[in-house]
């Protein structure tokens, strides 16, 4: 037991605090998923979804959200809004250079995030609306006889629980263990997995599913698993060469190293950001779309948008491609790195000096394509699932896909960053190698 892992991290006062203090956050997480807003009758949603349990739509949200969202809970919205605002500043970044040099002067940090955050309550506004929108279309659901009086009170019990989420997040990062964001997405995907698998046993005993092809489904989603951690843990070794120089009394390098370079360099960032990037946009075309007194063109978008349909599916592929691309050059931008090697006298063995940049711009593209490409193919797997073996959308959400890269993406990452401190107390880590790398989801 001296030697134990699990042991030492609760031995080690710093490690055990901060683990702590992270499952604190996620139980008042998992409360304010379970709090309806103001103005809704519990009852009449559980009775809605019940009778519309394939709603692809609500699956969808809740997915992110742990349940939240067909709870109509003060935290129904998660971090979705946050992370959307982020990639559209992120880009904004890139397409206009005055904003790139404000961010990069002194302080420049912290205006971005204050942008991020003035930037999440607009974005919270529009869709804690539709949200309302929505809420008109469930019989029953809404009980406050003053109907401007609900939306008001909705969008602003919404937008306080979506920010207080992003609030609880940053805690988790700045005190706790792992990304915060991204372990609260990982929290909510966790949640919904025990109802999934009830739900999935159930229809198996009342012969709604195939009891084969689950067992089928269930071997495809350890597979992935296997893969999915190979593929987190491949990476190419670009070797570098520096030379020997004199500096003072002191010679330096002269040595032989490499730069590692991961198949997938950015993670499952790229899958959180497409869905969060389509999240906005559904929501509010879906939350439109089922009120009678919209236009039909709204109706019909909403329709043509459906999670479970090719457009979607679509879209999501090619968004995941690109965001893999756009945060592999925002992370691992190759003029700085040939930049870094030429200024402290290093060189790539057979390329020359002034084609470095060229030489690894190169290989993170070879390196990139078939990563997102692998990533897109397991997003889109949920769908795949429902359409060959008639799964439900909340079975099939969970069982394959994204949440699959996000849970061992997640897990993988928190892993490292225990690893790093039971490291440094000098501690056995949690598995015999200790190779584990921090990704910073």
């Amino acid at each position: 037991m001296a030697n134990n892992p699990v042991v030492n991290m609760f031995r080690i006062k710093e490690l055990r605090n901060r683990l702590l203090f992270t499952l604190s956050i996620l139980a008042i997480f998992r409360l304010g998923c379970a709090l309806t807003i103001p103005g809704i009758d519990a009852g009449a949603l559980v009775t809605f979804f019940k009778q519309n349990s394939g709603n692809s739509f609500a699956s969808y949200m809740d997915f992110f959200a742990g349940g939240a969202f067909s709870n109509f809970s003060v935290f129904m919205l998660g971090v979705m809004p946050y992370i959307s605002t982020q990639i559209i500043l992120q880009l904004a970044l890139i397409i206009f250079p005055s904003l790139k040099r404000i961010v990069q002067e002194d302080g420049g940090q912290r205006k971005f995030a204050a942008w991020t955050r003035i930037g999440t309550v607009g974005v919270c506004l529009i869709q804690s609306l539709a949200v309302t929108v929505y809420a008109k279309s469930i019989p029953n659901a809404m009980i406050m006889e003053n109907e401007l009086a609900f939306k008001l009170l909705a969008m602003l019990t919404v937008t306080t629980g979506a920010m207080i989420t992003v609030w609880l997040g940053d805690q988790i990062t700045a005190r706790g263990i792992g990304n915060g964001i991204s372990i609260l997405i990982f929290a909510g995907i966790v949640a919904r997995l025990p109802h999934a698998v009830i739900d999935l046993v159930k229809r198996v005993q009342s012969h709604e599913i195939n009891a084969v092809a689950v067992i089928v489904v269930v071997l495809m989603f350890f597979g992935i698993i296997a893969l999915v951690v190979y593929e987190q843990s491949g990476e190419r070794k670009i070797p570098v060469h520096y030379a020997k120089r004199v500096v003072g009394r002191k010679m330096y390098g002269g040595q032989s190293t490499y730069i590692p370079f991961k198949i997938n360099p950015s993670g499952v960032i790229p899958v959180i950001f497409a869905s969060s990037f389509l999240t906005f946009p559904l929501q509010v075309i879906s939350s439109f779309g089922a009120s009678n007194s919209t236009a039909s063109w709204v109706s019909k978008l909403s329709v043509w948008l459906d999670p479970k349909g090719i457009p979607y599916n679509v879209l999501l592929v090619i968004l995941i491609v690109f965001f893999a691309y756009f945060y592999t050059q925002v992370t691992l931008n190759p003029t700085e790195i040939a930049k870094n090697i030429r200024e402290n006298g290093g060189s790539i063995p057979g390329i020359r000096t002034d084609k470095t940049e060229e030489y690894m711009q190169k290989v993170l593209n070879r390196l990139v394509l078939p990563g997102s490409l692998y990533l897109a193919a397991i997003a889109v797997l949920p769908t795949l699932i429902q359409i060959l073996f008639k799964f439900p959308p909340s079975i099939a959400m969970l069982m394959g896909g994204t949440s699959l890269l996000i849970l061992v993406g997640v897990d993988l990452d928190t892993m490292s960053q225990v690893e790093a401190l039971l490291k440094m107390h000098h501690s056995e880590g949690l598995v015999k190698k200790g190779k584990l790398r921090s990704r910073n989801l």
